[in-house]
């Protein structure tokens, strides 16, 4: 060997011992030529252990190779470089991961005459891949299996995530039906823009944030949606490059406070009328006894006079004025529950149709039209027939004076399963009832009327009467377009029943 190619060989020697990986060079038969000196110090060996033998000798102690996806022989094929990911486990059952190298040496003729393997410890990159990924696969199940609907759009508005319970709040079958629509869409008009003024606006919630805010949303098929969003831009150095919205449905919560309120108005209406109530009690029978005297005295004095006396005209106008005060006298007392009703179990159908022929004026409803809406099985009620009546022929004539004597009146009954009630509604076209009086409607001697037109006295008998038939009374709705009063009684599920207080 001449001194040149001595000096060739020597430089090349210290560039492979140079190699910052542990390398071999092997035959095209797998025998080990050489090894550097990383190699030699990573697996605590030397060039005469390992000169000669096979690769998966050194590596395995293997008679044959026993890892089938080494890509030795596509390097040797096709002249190029392979690499192949390979899990070691050690004495102590540390995992390692080293990414092999195969990168072929090439002869004069151009062909493979021997090959490189590097061994590149990768179990840091390799433990940091996985836990990327399980924290990713975590991740993603939790905004999965998030109850709660979360959105991420890009900056231009593109929807990029929308998780099941968003898709089931603004209605898309799946999150490719959603994918790259404007964010712009998921909102009425001039919300989108709204929610990103709050969201840039520092004084609110700090750069990019958006702590809480009510409002609307807008489904795929339109309907609008009550909601509470929170929301954040997403930075990647100082640049947006994404929101994420987070909304939580309010309809139920509102729900339930309407409910509450609801309730809370009832219980103060009914602590109201209680106190009403006994005070009308009172005021009734201070009245009664002296109206019995006045008008047994004014028969005695009728009975006296001829028929064609002048005073007869007048002692008849002061018995119809008493009996007109008595009748006044029994509303307060069916108000404030001092009658004693007698109950029977009837059908709450046949309540409207004979109600309707005890109507003293029946041309009051000569230009109204009727319309019934009865539930078609009996609907059986335990309760007083004349006081329900009387409810009825109240609602109907008021619903009369509302309409001004035209317009449609509608009957509705049917039965509450669930909660174990016959509901009758009356629903008529009027001109409603105003917000400022709704709250007063079954006060005692509330009334719109004129002077002389009524004594306030028929909603508030006709909210006594109900309560004492252990019933509900409310206005279900009111408009401009009209009023719906709805009546609730405890249902009655079979005669059977008839010997039990319901």
């Amino acid at each position: 060997m001449n001194e040149k190619l001595f000096k060739e060989i020597d430089w090349r020697m210290k560039v492979f011992d140079s190699l910052s990986y542990p390398t071999l060079i092997m035959t095209l038969d797998k025998i080990i030529v050489s090894g550097n000196q990383v190699f030699f110090d990573k697996f605590e060996t030397t060039l005469e252990d390992i000169v000669g033998k096979t690769c998966y000798e050194v590596f395995y102690n293997a008679k044959q190779c026993p890892n089938e996806k080494c890509p030795w022989s596509r390097v040797i094929a096709e002249r190029k470089g392979q690499s192949i990911l390979h899990s070691v486990t050690t004495k102590t059952r540390r995992k390692l991961w080293e990414d092999r190298v195969f990168s072929p040496i090439l002869g004069d003729d151009g062909e493979v005459a021997y090959i490189l393997e590097s061994v590149r410890d990768v179990t840091r990159v390799k433990n940091l891949e996985i836990a990327l990924k399980e924290t990713e696969a975590f991740l993603e199940k939790i905004i999965t299996g998030s109850p709660i609907a979360i959105v991420v759009a890009d900056r231009y508005g593109n929807i990029l995530l929308m998780n099941p319970a968003a898709q089931e709040l603004f209605g898309y079958s799946s999150v490719e039906a959603a994918i790259n629509i404007s964010a712009a869409n998921l909102y009425p008009e001039g919300v989108a823009a709204e929610i990103q003024e709050r969201l840039k606006d520092e004084k609110i919630g700090g750069k990019g944030k958006l702590p809480s805010m009510n409002t609307t949303i807008q489904k795929s098929d339109g309907e609008e949606i009550p909601v509470e969003i929170t929301a954040s831009i997403i930075y990647e150095d100082e640049e947006e490059i994404a929101v994420v919205g987070i909304y939580t449905d309010l309809r139920e919560k509102q729900a339930v406070e309407k409910k509450l309120k609801d309730t809370r108005a009832r219980l103060a209406q009914s602590e109201k009328m209680a106190s009403i109530g006994q005070l009308a009690a009172g005021v009734a029978h201070e009245i009664n006894n002296p109206l019995t005297g006045i008008l047994f005295y004014a028969e005695m004095k009728q009975a006296e006079l001829t028929a064609d006396d002048p005073e007869r005209a007048e002692v008849a106008a002061v018995i119809e004025d008493v009996n007109r005060c008595r009748d006044i006298v029994k509303n307060l007392l069916a108000y404030s529950r001092q009658s004693n009703p007698t109950k029977e179990i009837i059908q709450l159908n046949e309540i409207i149709d004979q109600s309707l022929t005890l109507i003293r004026d029946p041309k009051a409803l000569m230009n109204i039209e009727i319309i019934k809406e009865i539930y078609t099985d009996k609907i059986l009620v335990h309760v007083d027939r004349n006081q329900i009546c009387r409810v009825v022929i109240n609602l109907v004539m008021n619903a009369v004076s509302s309409m001004e004597g035209s317009g449609t009146l509608t009957f509705r009954t049917y039965r509450d399963t669930a909660r174990q009630k016959a509901v009758l509604e009356i629903e008529d076209s009027g001109c409603g009832i105003s917000k400022e009086h709704l709250p007063r409607i079954f006060d005692p001697f509330f009334t719109t009327k004129k002077l002389g037109e009524g004594t306030g006295l028929g909603l508030s008998t006709v909210y006594g009467l109900i309560r004492e038939n252990k019933g509900l009374i409310e206005v279900k709705q009111t408009s401009e377009k009209g009023t719906t009063f709805r009546v609730e009684l405890p249902l009655l599920q079979s005669i059977e029943s008839a010997g039990q207080e319901p």
